[in-house]
């Protein structure tokens, strides 16, 4: 007897529910898709670049301070009545008025979710600025009015040019006495092949400004400062016939100056942004609030939103995906009360909510993330849900590590984070015996961090690591940190060293028999050749296999 058709009823009503649920299972995710598609879009993540000195943290904290996200500006050295900056909050970064770390800023903007990175703009810290660019959209470059373009500001272009990051040009300390505002788009030109295109013109020369001409509608903005220069400056719109009124001939040789730009092909062309090959540029003073809102503006308008990011197999990953990140920064000693460690991931796709359990990529176990934070310079709350193109903050992810990918659903592992060629070597030792525990605890925080790359080798011992680092601003900020956060002063012994160089295992015997070379194995189980000089590795290459040594990254 054929049952088929006594159960054809029930069958009928199973599928149509099964296909019910797969239409509002479609439905749900669609909807998931299309909010965060649309949360996305709504975000703006860049980095603040420039060389030492040039207003870097002035401009960061001036951006807070025009989007309320902070009543009044803080100064650099944070002297007389004014606080220091919020994103400069290390002792030492106080102490020594530089940035040092790099620091977060989340906040809102004309209806856009801004997060803000400010890095380090002294050689020195360079791996931790690269580290930064790698959880970017965009970036902006400081370029100092007096100094044009110096050489950091030069070497963190290349990084945004090599990483597809497009550059918003930002001439600042207008303010004060400098070049020429066409030397300078000159300069942007020759020495690092961008192509400038003004969206604000300096009324006035550097040292005597006025206000900015408005190359979109030719008005003039004039800029008013408030007493001390804390808070907001009084910006005034004023039509091109009564700045020409008021001004006279300030006025026609900026209207001059920009249009013989505009006739050599400056005006502005977003496509050429995008790619990299052009930049617009504004014109400032953030020390004084003058044009910081514009910048604000050209953010929220050009810069690009977050998108699909390529993985390590080079496929992209849209945004709009389940949950994916990255972790570019870990940071210990932020909370005094507690020193605590946090781990900074940069959303990549998906929703993150607060508990959610995700993927570790690089073990394949899962990842309870119920300790997530939104972060503020030192400050933290708690975060319940992040989009791309956020920083989270995980406290006290001990299994984590710069480069190391999350994810939810689908499986998913990001490019890694790759470090830097050390120049300068230095042996620690503790400089308190019984301090031993403190002292192993700290030089395996601070290498994890990246404040220095620690090295082993089976001839020096557990007891005498060896810092490697890019500038030996690195081992000053190590020493401090190891006796103010660890309770573990340290000893110093820098090496003869300067030229490193990954080495094969079959190499290693070689490179340790000889004289002013000595082979030393990274936190991360890479083998380092170190060697006095380029003349004493070229004495060795000749005696091993080929591609036995091969350059690190930077």
């Amino acid at each position: 007897m054929d049952t088929t058709a006594l159960h054809a009823p029930e069958l009928t009503d199973h599928r149509e529910a099964g296909e019910a649920s797969e239409r509002r299972e479609s439905r749900r995710h669609g909807g998931e898709a299309g909010e965060v598609a649309a949360e996305a879009a709504r975000r703006r993540t860049f980095a603040v670049i420039s060389h030492p000195d040039a207003g870097k943290s002035t401009l960061t904290e001036a951006l807070a301070l025009h989007a309320h996200a902070i009543g009044e500006a803080g100064a650099v050295h944070g002297k007389g009545n004014r606080r220091g900056v919020v994103s400069d909050w290390m002792d030492m970064e106080k102490d020594r008025g530089i940035s040092i770390t790099s620091a977060v800023l989340q906040f809102a903007y004309d209806g856009t979710v801004v997060n803000l990175l400010d890095t380090p703009g002294h050689a020195d810290f360079s791996e931790d600025t690269y580290r930064v660019l790698a959880a970017v959209d965009a970036a902006v470059m400081l370029v100092d009015a007096a100094k044009g373009i110096e050489p950091q500001t030069f070497k963190l272009f290349e990084v945004c040019r090599a990483r597809g990051v497009p550059v918003i040009t930002v001439v600042n300390k207008w303010d004060r006495p400098g070049l020429d505002a066409l030397a300078i788009m000159d300069e942007l030109t020759t020495r690092i092949d961008l192509h400038p295109m003004p969206l604000t013109w300096p009324v006035g020369v550097a040292g005597d400004f006025h206000g900015v001409l408005d190359c979109a509608t030719g008005d003039f903005v004039q800029f008013t400062r408030t007493p001390g220069g804390a808070t907001e400056a009084i910006t005034t719109r004023i039509s091109a016939a009564e700045a020409e009124r008021l001004l006279g001939s300030v006025w026609t040789d900026a209207v001059e100056e920009y249009d013989l730009l505009r006739s050599s092909g400056h005006d502005y062309d977003h496509e050429l942004f995008l790619s990299g090959a052009a930049s617009p540029v504004l014109f400032g003073s953030a020390v004084l609030n003058f044009g910081v809102r514009q910048l604000l503006d050209t953010l929220v308008e050009l810069a690009p939103a977050p998108d699909a990011r390529p993985d390590r197999s080079g496929a992209p990953r849209p945004v709009s995906a389940p949950f994916s990140g990255f972790v570019f920064k870990i940071q210990a000693g932020m909370d005094r009360a507690h020193r605590d460690r946090l781990a900074f991931v940069r959303v990549c796709s998906g929703r993150f909510t607060r508990g959610m359990v995700v993927t570790h990529a690089e073990t394949g176990r899962p990842f309870a993330t119920k300790y997530a934070q939104s972060v503020f310079g030192r400050d933290r709350s708690t975060l319940d849900e992040a989009f791309p193109g956020d920083v989270i903050g995980l406290v006290n992810a001990n299994a984590l590590r710069v480069g190391d990918t999350l994810f939810a659903e689908e499986k998913v592992a990001f490019p890694r984070i790759p470090l830097f060629a050390p120049e300068h070597f230095a042996v620690a030792r503790a400089a308190v015996t019984g301090k031993q525990k403190q002292f192993r605890r700290g030089i395996e925080q601070l290498g994890e961090e990246g404040v220095v790359q620690v090295l082993q080798s089976d001839r020096r011992g557990a007891q005498a690591p060896v810092l490697a680092a890019v500038g030996p601003m690195q081992f000053d900020v190590a020493s401090h940190r190891m006796e103010h956060e660890f309770g573990a002063p340290i000893r110093l012994e820098s090496l003869a060293y300067s030229v490193a160089r990954a080495v094969t295992p079959v190499a290693i015997p070689i490179v340790d028999s000889r004289s002013g070379a000595e082979v030393l194995t990274r936190a991360d189980g890479v083998h380092l050749a170190v060697f006095a000089d380029k003349w004493r590795l070229a004495s060795v290459e000749r005696d091993l296999p080929a591609e036995s040594l091969t350059p690190i990254f930077g």
